[in-house]
């Protein structure tokens, strides 16, 4: 079978969160499966620059809207998998992450940037590609790529199945009426049974629509957002597609995150030998000025800073974990108050536990040797993970309506 993975994000060049990992694991784990698959991804500077002689192959035109000409690349992952690499420049070769800026705000054309990557996945997947390499499936991910089922919709002639996989619900890509004429999508598509969402264009609302699958991370996420609490005003959707809805629980690279073998860690070992963990244990102390007590316990939390990540509540209890005694160590970013909160509770706690709000970019696979990589790797104070934020609207200015998304987005950063 012949599958397009279509993504916003690929590890390690441009990740901001667990989509990353998975577009850089899964289809290398379908393809050793014996499925052809290939990687749709922006043009991102760091990716670019990796893949310097990556051989333009196409160059879709036509696509409607405001749409610009790109071009194709392609290239070969060090995995083995083949990548198609977006190259637009006015629009990927921005410095911040893949959707904020170097100040933390949203690209203000992320509906462009992002309808031109659906755009160009269905077109991959529709009777227009020039390619010769034609998918079977078009293997969406989360709302960057979730138009793209729409443009299959309302394409005519032969096209490619569309799954959607929902990575986090909260995140939904919501824009204005406007958009819809900008990203080359026709007038009947602006119905409840199309991309329209409560007066607003939401590309992750018009891949449920119009998908012919959806899988969701895990079968209790798949569950949890069809219920009214859990399913962020899309429940109602997701249980009338209950029976294309399927929950798959994610996997991770054994090969990448095997201790036995990574030759980034300070000291390698495994579940048969775990002596040297105690060396990276006492090594992380040290970077990050915690008492060196090896009878201590060493808690570590990587996530979000969200209360969708049940972040207040480790607040709510980190003053009696400190007291066990126990040394505590959170890696993240997120709500303000969340970040401050922790950051006061580590203060009075003889140095026990540790917030950082510093932003700095990890180098990714830029860094080379082994003890400069394990401190990037776990020196948790010093770097956080940039965060995966939905798009603000356009126009702020008009009406409470942006005001009430801007609040209600704030609540469900991951």
């Amino acid at each position: 079978m012949k599958v397009l993975f279509a993504t916003s994000e690929l590890g390690p060049w441009a990740k901001t969160g667990g989509l990353g990992d998975v577009a850089s694991a899964l289809p290398a784990a379908l393809r050793a499966m014996g499925q052809d698959v290939r990687i749709l991804v922006p043009g991102y500077r760091s990716l670019l620059e990796s893949f310097p002689d990556a051989v333009e192959v196409a160059r879709p035109r036509l696509l409607g809207g405001l749409l610009p000409v790109p071009v194709l690349r392609k290239a070969l992952a060090p995995n083995g998998t083949p990548l198609l690499l977006l190259d637009y420049p006015p629009y990927f070769d921005r410095p911040g992450n893949p959707y904020l800026g170097p100040e933390g705000r949203d690209w203000l054309d992320n509906h462009l940037r992002f309808g031109l990557l659906s755009r160009v996945a269905a077109w991959l997947g529709s009777k227009a590609s020039t390619l010769d390499w034609k998918p079977h499936v078009l293997h969406c991910n989360d709302w960057q790529t979730g138009l793209a089922p729409a443009y299959l919709h309302y394409l005519p002639g032969r096209r490619a199945k569309s799954l959607l996989t929902l990575h986090n619900l909260a995140f939904q890509g919501l824009f204005d009426h406007a958009s819809l004429f900008e990203l080359g999508l026709p007038d009947e598509a602006w119905h409840t049974e199309g991309v329209e969402y409560h007066g607003y264009l939401s590309f992750l609302k018009a891949g449920l629509q119009l998908a012919d699958a959806i899988t969701a991370v895990s079968p209790s996420y798949a569950r949890e957002i069809q219920t009214d609490a859990g399913g962020m005003g899309l429940a109602g959707l997701l249980r009338h597609r209950a029976g294309q809805l399927h929950g798959i629980l994610n996997g991770i690279d054994a090969e990448t995150w095997d201790p036995a073998t990574d030759h980034y860690l300070l000291q390698k070992y495994s579940a048969s030998d775990l002596a040297a963990k105690a060396v990276n244990k006492a090594e992380l102390q040290a970077q990050l000025g915690l008492e060196q007590r090896a009878d201590l316990p060493l808690l570590a939390v990587v996530s979000r800073l969200t209360e969708q990540k049940g972040l207040d509540l480790l607040l709510e209890v980190a003053p009696e974990v400190l007291k066990l005694p126990a040394q505590l160590v959170v890696l993240g970013c997120g709500t303000p108050a969340l970040e401050q909160g922790l950051e006061g509770a580590g203060a009075p706690a003889s140095r026990r536990m540790l917030g950082d709000r510093r932003l700095r970019r990890s180098a990714g696979p830029s860094h080379r040797g082994r003890r400069r990589h394990f401190r990037h790797a776990v020196a948790l104070r010093a770097l956080r993970p940039e965060p995966d934020v939905q798009p603000a609207l356009r126009h702020p200015a008009r009406g409470s309506r942006h005001r009430r998304t801007r609040r209600y987005r704030d609540r469900c950063r991951r």
